[in-house]
């Protein structure tokens, strides 16, 4: 790989990272929504979008939840795991900087 596939496989890592934190911030902001009655959960589009996003998120909230301790009713899990997305995104960016200056292709 030249330089530039390197760079296209980085982004694409770097973008689906970032939309992965937006599916979390809007899975937390529906399910606030639907614990204060401002949207009908019965509703069917509020129903599958809830559930699609529940189902894209839970997989990584679930292990941050089994190591938190119980904090009386306050999940913070997707704080966490927003913190540890973005740490392995600037991670992966600092990796391609070293992987470009070294010269690295594959």
């Amino acid at each position: 790989m030249n330089e530039t596939v390197l760079g296209a496989v980085f982004w694409l890592i770097s973008e689906l990272i970032q939309l992965y934190i937006y599916a979390i911030i809007i899975a937390v902001v529906i399910s606030m929504l639907i614990s204060f009655g401002v949207v009908n959960a019965h509703s069917r589009f509020v129903y599958t979008v809830s559930d699609f996003l529940n189902r894209l998120t839970e997989p990584a909230l679930r292990p941050i939840r089994r190591i938190l301790p119980d904090l009386g009713g306050i999940d913070i899990s997707p704080v966490i795991a927003i913190l540890l997305l973005e740490f392995l995104d600037r991670l992966l960016a600092s990796l391609y900087v070293h992987l470009v200056v070294a010269g690295v292709t594959f």
